[in-house]
């Protein structure tokens, strides 16, 4: 196994502590930015996405371990996942301007999200073999999680 193989751990616990930590600093930016907000954070949302793709493809770039090289599927695809992760933070960015509080929303986005994507991805690329019983109980848990967080959310 390439030394690089062992390095997706480490990058699953940087989006769980990142992706943890957004909603709660989003609804404390929208309240900084003062009034009705919740469109200016999102403006600076994107912004930061922009601003962290250019530098890090520009460093890997600069590193030679990226090339700048712009296949027309890749695009169009590429291009179609930030519309859905765009959509989706504005999701949540309503969601929390028409009342949410981020203790409730980032669970029952963070536990329907992965319910959604396991779909999504089982029908895009079926799996070799069908996975075991256990698999869809743990899918399960993840939807009946999300049912009990929002049924006793705190007020």
């Amino acid at each position: 196994m390439e030394h690089s193989e062992k390095l997706w751990p480490f990058f699953v616990v940087l989006t769980i502590l990142c992706w943890g930590a957004y909603v709660p600093t989003l609804h404390h930016g929208q309240s900084a930015l003062g009034g009705n907000s919740a469109l200016r954070a999102f403006l600076f949302v994107g912004l930061a996405y922009l601003l962290v793709s250019i530098a890090v493809l520009g460093y890997l770039f600069v590193a030679k371990t990226e090339p700048l090289d712009f296949p027309s599927k890749g695009v169009s695809m590429s291009t179609y996942a930030g519309i859905l992760g765009a959509i989706g933070a504005l999701g949540i960015v309503f969601a929390m301007k028409y009342g949410g509080k981020p203790i409730y929303v980032a669970p029952l986005v963070f536990a329907g999200a992965p319910i959604v994507n396991t779909i999504v991805a089982m029908v895009w690329s079926r799996p070799a073999k069908p996975p075991s019983v256990w698999f869809y109980f743990g899918i399960l848990l993840a939807a009946v999680g999300a049912a009990v967080a929002l049924r006793f959310k705190p007020n």
